[in-house]
């Protein structure tokens, strides 16, 4: 009589296991996210593509207003709307000033909590990252409060400097953005600084290295993939500016509703002109992916 014959167990546990399935785990889990994934960005996606290819017609001067399929009748006056070309230029000018001047603090602020001549890190850290507590619309009147002659603490700066004045009025606001969104891009920077193993930073002080030699020839190089995030982030942030500009129109005339292509659509729709707004967000939309994966592929290219 066999061995199997005697102890059947054994023929059972010499069979192959069957697949276990997570399908129902995979589900609850992936399940509610998806549904507000759909219910929150897929669905206005939708709708605003929806709301692009329709157009309003009028029987008569005061007839009734009924939206009909318009085909590409909204995009063709969003290629002709020059003040929309004209807030994207500008915010083009503010983003290739703004955003390297900003990762710069972020990667300064970054390097020099990495160390190991900074004592107090943990003050620092949160000292830097503050700013970014603070919501954007607070930071705005906050820093047009600073900005105002008459109502800024100092006085002998504004009374001399119009930083509320057209010539100026850009690269204040591009100021306020600075100081609210440096420690969050510092943040994304250290963390990536911390993942570098320090067996690295050993040899490199055995080969007589200092600091400044290990943070470009070892730190920065090896913390290029968050750089190159933190760039794709400032970018898409760069070209959606709203609630600075908006805050600033209260406190100057040289902000105007057309100031940056967020403005012009949020004006655009309060007219209501709800059709060629949503062209306009689905414009700028494609025009920021566009710009974010050019970005995205010369970095990566470079890298190579």
């Amino acid at each position: 009589m066999t061995l199997e014959a005697e102890h059947p167990l054994v023929e059972k546990t010499q069979r192959k296991p069957r697949g276990i399935s997570h399908r129902k785990a995979i589900a609850i889990f992936v399940g509610p996210f998806a549904v507000f994934f759909a219910l929150f960005y897929i669905v206005p996606i939708a709708y605003a593509v929806f709301q692009s290819l329709q157009t309003v017609e009028r029987v008569g001067t005061f007839g009734k207003a009924t939206q009909v399929f318009g085909g590409l009748t909204q995009y063709i006056q969003v290629f002709t709307n020059g003040p929309f070309w004209e807030s994207i230029l500008r915010v083009l000018a503010f983003g290739v000033v703004q955003v390297p001047v900003m990762l710069g603090f972020g990667l300064l602020l970054a390097l020099l909590l990495d160390s190991p001549l900074v004592k107090g890190k943990r003050f620092f850290r949160l000292a830097f990252f503050a700013p970014y507590a603070v919501p954007g619309v607070i930071a705005a009147i906050m820093w047009g409060f600073l900005y105002s002659p008459n109502l800024s603490p100092f006085t002998a700066i504004t009374q001399g400097i119009d930083f509320l004045g057209a010539d100026l009025i850009l690269w204040s606001i591009a100021n306020v953005v600075t100081w609210v969104y440096v420690g969050y891009n510092m943040l994304i920077i250290y963390s990536a600084l911390l993942a570098i193993p320090t067996e690295i930073y050993e040899a490199a002080r055995l080969d007589g290295a200092g600091q400044i030699r290990i943070a470009f020839s070892i730190k920065i190089p090896l913390i290029l993939p968050a750089l190159t995030l933190t760039s794709i982030f400032s970018i898409i942030g760069t070209l959606q500016l709203l609630a600075e500009p908006q805050v600033f129109k209260t406190f100057t005339s040289a902000v105007s509703s057309t100031f940056t292509p967020n403005l012009t659509i949020y004006s655009t729709a309060s007219i209501p002109n709800v059709n060629l707004a949503a062209a306009m967000s689905v414009v700028l939309a494609l025009f920021t992916f566009a710009l974010s994966f050019g970005v995205l592929k010369f970095t990566q290219r470079s890298a190579d």
